[in-house]
């Protein structure tokens, strides 16, 4: 694709004259190839909060974001991951989320996995959950067909027919 030019190189031949012809006409179009949107586009980085920052505040993002430090405050975002020093504060709303450290507050999330270092004191609403060996959880834990929703409703449970 790249070449070495040729300009400055003393045996390279001069360039020929353009004919009038040629200067009074539109510049060629490029190639399709030598644009590179059709390519797929890099996934950026996860953001990553380290160790030693403490944020206090609400954090909302659709991209991803893991967390080492400090958090008081609600965060949303696509892929959350909480790193095992890490401590949450506040409600987690994300497509996935990996706990590795410690969350004080509800959890939300299509896919919800506690590894063996995870401490949750909270409510875990999910579609799906994994629960490690070794996960330290205290509250309830409910399934929802959208659980990101708030105001979404579990199915309700069948009502036992009145007696005739």
């Amino acid at each position: 694709m790249f070449s070495k030019s040729k300009i400055n190189d003393p045996a390279a031949k001069p360039a020929e004259p353009e004919t009038p012809a040629a200067a009074t006409s539109a510049p060629a179009a490029p190639k399709q190839a030598d644009f590179k949107a059709s390519a797929p586009k890099a996934k950026p980085p996860a953001s990553v909060l380290s160790a030693d920052l403490h944020v206090t505040g609400n954090m909302k993002t659709t991209g991803d974001i893991q967390v080492e430090g400090t958090v008081e405050g609600d965060i949303r975002a696509h892929l959350l991951t909480i790193g095992e020093s890490a401590t949450i504060k506040g409600e987690v709303v994300a497509d996935d989320v990996v706990i590795n450290g410690r969350i004080v507050g509800r959890v939300r999330g299509l896919k919800v996995r506690l590894t063996s270092t995870a401490r949750v004191e909270g409510d875990i609403i999910h579609k799906t959950i994994a629960i490690e060996s070794g996960a330290h959880f205290e509250g309830s834990v409910q399934r929802q067909d959208d659980p990101l929703n708030p105001g979404a409703k579990t199915a309700p449970a069948a009502k036992p027919n009145p007696a005739s």
